[in-house]
């Protein structure tokens, strides 16, 4: 499980999606248009006017998107919803457990950042929040190899989650992602040599990949609630 792939493209495996055009799915030009197969955890015209334009303009005409098969699991409600608000020390408890996972270190103003050591970077940050999901923002670069270019990515990840309480007191949790991601015809191009008809399929694993970013520790600490508090303790 590659963490880096929470990013919303970040990974290279989904930058490399994007050579799969998606098709608009905007009904109309309103802001309560139809932009996604999810339903959005908010209204977008309820989002201050930078934020609605911005979101609004990746996912009015996407290079890629993809929708994840919803995920079932139990967990502890609390902290699925603590783990959304902090990848970064999501990130540090796949690494305690020996999960190869891209550093994410949150920047004084709450957005947070990923970089890798080929000079790719993004910054994201949760632009709306409610009782039934959440959209994330991101913007930034991704450069495949040291001596490559580097290619602008711009994407939108939506999150959809419900609980259903259990006879025995536990909550299943069921949630389900959709993302989308921009980036020029140029690097468009030059993955579709690589990658051709294989993208689809890519985009769809790189969605899934963040539906187990969360769910995979969430359920962890259920199951094991003993090592939640070395899995997040804060270095030194």
């Amino acid at each position: 499980m590659k963490a880096g792939l929470f990013v919303w493209g970040a990974s290279i495996g989904l930058l490399a999606c994007s050579v799969a055009v998606a098709e608009p799915r905007v009904e109309s030009s309103s802001y309560g248009a139809r932009l996604t197969s999810l339903p959005l955890p908010v209204a977008l015209e309820s989002l201050p006017g930078v934020t609605r334009e911005a979101i609004t303009k990746v996912m009015k005409s996407p290079t890629i998107t993809a929708v994840a098969p919803s995920e079932e699991f139990v967990s502890h409600s609390d902290m699925y919803q603590w783990l959304l608000d902090h990848p970064d020390r999501t990130s540090q408890a796949w690494r305690k457990l020996g999960v190869g996972a891209a550093e994410i270190k949150t920047l004084k103003d709450g957005r947070f950042i990923w970089r890798d050591e080929n000079g790719s970077e993004m910054v994201w940050q949760s632009v709306a929040r409610g009782p039934g999901g959440r959209i994330w923002y991101a913007e930034g670069k991704i450069k495949p190899a040291a001596l490559s270019p580097s290619f602008p990515v711009t994407a939108v990840a939506v999150l959809n989650h419900s609980e259903k309480q259990r006879p025995d007191g536990d909550v299943t949790i069921k949630h389900q992602v959709e993302v989308f991601l921009t980036t020029d015809n140029k690097a468009a191009s030059l993955v579709a040599k690589v990658l051709g008809d294989s993208a689809p399929k890519m985009a769809q694993q790189g969605a899934e990949q963040v539906q187990m970013f969360f769910s995979g520790i969430a359920k962890y600490t259920h199951d094991k609630p003993e090592k939640a508090e070395s899995l997040f303790a804060e270095k030194k």
